[in-house]
Order: structure tokens, then sequence, then C-alpha cells
């Protein structure tokens, strides 16, 4: 089943972008975790809309209510179930778009594969709206990880052609996890931040839209978790990562940069360090043969600008056959990048979480 993932932390997404509503059922959760309301209340608003000028203007409070698997702010251990009604859905934007696909979209796509019965208000069962619920889960998962000591992050790395502060792969503390939760805007260098908002605006300004990268990592994972081969734990982490409808790229540590370096550099030398191995760099993203080494886990993904743009825009006419132009009406995201940093921290705190029932 397509929306359903995980081993033993077993998560199913259900809804649509303009239906009644949209949710997650989580099978596997421990019993006893007392939740933290708060702390899931604040992640599932850093990914709602309507907050400032970067993001889409609609309207949508996404308080999740709790159906079943807690009882006194404790988990039962049975099936976890949420769901987010949605309010401020208008439909009448998205009018004749199941006929003239929107191009970056999975309209045409969704259409040849559900034989036309699938619903195209604002991207239905495809919409990044889904990954709403997926945060929720993912506070949830961070809850069962903290228990562990182990504590996940992530900050804007790029918008465009504006980088962030590089990051320190091998020495990163919780400090820098909290602060970069407690900013709407998640970046380590303020003034870099600043030229990523402006150049989100002027893509807004110039009816376009663009997009980044958001670098991931989580402190305290032991060395030993995960398998080799089909199982890696860099398997399970994209296999998440890849499943946020914008993404279209990941790599772990140095990615993509160790194709231009020699195996003196790209080795992670290992050293004791008050009686623990750790390495003096950490180029594989603290991960090798699929499994943890116990040295931050890092990983880079790629979002792609928001496809959504009132530019005209090249399409076809599904229902004549013939070639036509669309201009996106609507709310939406010159730049979806902000709002995607919460829901790759739950892509990494679910997979570890599911990891880490599986070993244990």
């Amino acid at each position: 089943m397509s929306s359903q993932w995980g081993r033993k932390l077993i998560i199913s997404l259900f809804g649509e972008s303009h239906g009644k509503g949209i949710g997650v059922v989580m099978d596997g959760v421990p019993p006893g975790i007392q939740l933290d309301m708060e702390f899931i209340r604040r992640q599932m608003e850093r990914r709602s809309p309507g907050r400032n000028r970067w993001s889409t203007q609609r309207k949508e409070a996404d308080v999740p209510e709790i159906l079943s698997g807690v009882y006194d702010d404790h988990t039962t251990g049975t099936p976890l179930c949420m769901a987010i009604y949605n309010k401020d859905a208008r439909s009448g934007d998205y009018k004749r778009l199941d006929e003239t696909p929107r191009p970056g979209h999975a309209d045409y796509t969704g259409r040849i594969r559900y034989k036309g019965f699938n619903d195209p208000r604002g991207g239905g069962h495809f919409s990044g709206r889904l990954t709403a619920p997926l945060v929720f889960a993912g506070a949830i998962a961070q809850q069962i990880l903290a228990k562990e000591g182990i504590y996940v992050g992530a900050h804007i790395n790029r918008i465009e052609c504006v980088t962030d502060q590089v990051l320190n792969c091998t020495n990163i503390s919780q400090e820098i996890i909290h602060q970069l939760k407690a900013k709407d805007f998640p970046v380590l260098d303020e003034n870099a931040g600043e030229q990523m908002r402006r150049v989100i605006l002027n893509a807004f300004e110039e009816l376009d839209s663009v997009g980044g990268e958001i670098t991931t990592f989580a402190l305290g994972v032991p060395a030993g978790i995960g398998s080799p081969i089909f199982d890696a734990l860099e398997s399970k982490i994209a296999s998440l990562v890849l499943s946020v409808p914008a993404v279209k790229g990941i790599s772990f540590g140095s990615g993509f940069d160790l194709a231009y370096m020699r195996g003196s550099e790209a080795n992670d030398p290992y050293r004791m360090e008050d009686g623990k191995v750790v390495t003096t760099s950490n180029h594989n993203g603290g991960i090798l043969g699929g499994i943890s080494n116990g040295m931050p886990i890092v990983c880079k993904v790629v979002i792609k600008p928001t496809a959504s743009i009132a530019s005209l825009q090249k399409t076809v006419d599904l229902s004549t056959g013939e070639n036509t132009d669309l201009s996106v009406h609507g709310r939406h995201d010159p730049c979806i990048v902000p709002r995607a940093v919460p829901v790759m921290e739950a892509c990494m705190a679910l997979a570890l979480a599911d990891a880490l029932l599986d070993e244990r």
C-alpha cells in the first residue's frame, strides 16, 4: 500500500488537500510515553500555512485531533489515530485542472494512474498538505527518540544561490537544535537568512518560485543501528524523504562532493575520545555499511521550486487534445523550503525510531 510505511513503527497517511480532512494512523508506538502536546503543537505550527509572506495564505490552524491510542496524555500502545479537519479550502481555484494539468504537478500522472477517479482539488492525495500528518507522526517519533537521548534538527542550507553557514557535521550541539527549532526561518547565519527571504519575495513578485536545500541531522544515535544492503539506514531515511512530493534529491554526509575527493580525504579517521570511538571528520554522514557509527547522522535534500506559479506556462487540454496555456491561480508558496524543514525532521525521526525499535 503506497501510503503506508514502516516495519515496527508503521504509519498510514489518509485524506486529500480539499477533502474533509487529513490524518495518520500510527501502529507500533510503545505504550507509556507521556506526550508533550506543546512540542507537537509547535512542530505543526512550523509547517502550517499562512503565517508569513513567503508561504501560501491558505489559513489552516492544523490543530490535530487525537482519536485513539492516547489515554491520560500517555500512549496506550494501541493504534494512534489523528485527524486534521480542512477549514480553508477554495476548490474553485482548481476548476478544470483535471483537464489542463499543471506542469510540475501530479495532475496528469495521478489521472492516468487512477483512471480519472483521483481528487484533483489542490493536488488531492498528492498534495504537500499530506505532510501535516507526517509532521505529527514525526513529533511522536522525536519523543520516542528523546527517551533514548537522540535529538533531530535541520536548517535551510540554500535558497536558490544563497547559502547558509556551513554546518560542522562532526560537532553538532543539542543547543543548535533548540535554537533552530525556535526560529521561523531556521538558518545558522541571520544575514544569509535575510538574503534568502529577499530572493523568495523577488520570485513571488515576478510570479515565479524558487527551491533550495535542507540539511537534516540527528545526535546521539548509537553505533550499530541499521542493517546492510536493502535495509540500510540510508535506504530507510531516503524512502521517507523521497515520499515528500517536492524532494528531488538526497545525499548523506559530503554527498556528491565526495566525487571531488580522494580516499585519503573522504575517509573518516577513527580516534578514542573519553573512552569512546569517534571519527575526526564526518564525510560519510554517520553511516557505514548501512549501519550507524555513532557520529551525527547528516543528510541533505533538494527541494524543487514550487510547481504552482502564476506565470503563463504551456500545457495541454485533455478534453480537446490540443495545446493550451495555463496560469495557476490560488494561494501557493513562492518557496516551500522553510515549511519543509520540520517535514525533513519528521522523516529523519520516523526512520530512526523504526530502525531503533527494530534493533531492540
